[in-house]
């Protein structure tokens, strides 16, 4: 009874993933002929799944015309990041006013997790992870309006939030980490007014981050960039 759900499920994550890690590059039209035999499915699902994405503000879908990847201008990028900043920061003042101790350890596991992947240099996994911990701290606010709308700007800056990292030396990724472990130990102290400053700068450093590697003329490759 529950197969066609999962099924729908398992291909909205695939395909979000493989075009968020630089599947298909920015403003490209989405080859959902080659999708299709990627993913050994037809062309209902994919394009349900396609619709999923547009909402998410991922892809554009063109009328008889399939889809694209739907870029962002530098402008846009700025601005996504800084309210994406601003709503993190409020759910990380939220979140330590109502957040559990099995909340808290639920998410310390996440960042072990994490650190693992980084290690390791997985850079999915990595990302999997890093994503979950946002989430972990938006739900902990409990504010169903905040939650819909980071939502909504999170879809929209997924796929650069990936790449915000994207340097030879893997420089930015290390900063992300270390990042992150101030997050965790705010949130262990309850530190709402300090972990609203720590988010809200994390998310000013990636836009700074994506512009730099948009002056640099650089593109995120499949596999090749975090957040």
């Amino acid at each position: 009874m529950d197969r066609p759900a999962t099924l729908h499920g398992e291909i909205l994550t695939r395909l979000r993933d493989h075009l968020v890690e630089g599947g298909v590059p920015d403003g490209a039209r989405i080859p959902e002929k080659d999708l299709c035999e990627m993913f050994g499915i037809s062309r209902t699902p994919l394009r349900e799944a396609l619709k999923v994405l547009a909402a998410e503000g991922l892809v554009e879908l063109l009328p008889n015309r399939g889809a694209r990847m739907k870029a962002l201008s530098a402008r846009d990028i700025s601005e996504l990041f800084d309210l994406m900043g601003g709503l993190e920061a409020l759910a990380g003042r939220l979140s330590c006013e109502m957040i559990t101790d099995a909340e808290v350890s639920a998410i310390e596991a996440l960042h072990t997790e994490m650190y693992g992947h980084y290690l390791r240099g997985d850079r999915h996994g990595y990302f999997t992870c890093n994503q979950q911990i946002h989430e972990r701290i938006l739900l902990a606010a409990q504010n169903q309006a905040l939650t819909a709308n980071a939502r909504a700007v999170m879809g929209r800056i997924r796929r650069v939030r990936f790449a915000a990292n994207l340097d030879d030396r893997g420089e930015r990724w290390s900063a992300a980490v270390r990042e992150h472990e101030l997050i965790l130990d705010a949130l262990r102290r309850r530190a709402g007014a300090e972990l609203a400053t720590i988010l809200f700068n994390h998310l000013r450093s990636k836009k700074l981050a994506v512009l730099r590697n948009i002056e640099a003329g650089a593109a995120p490759e499949p596999q090749a960039a975090v957040t």
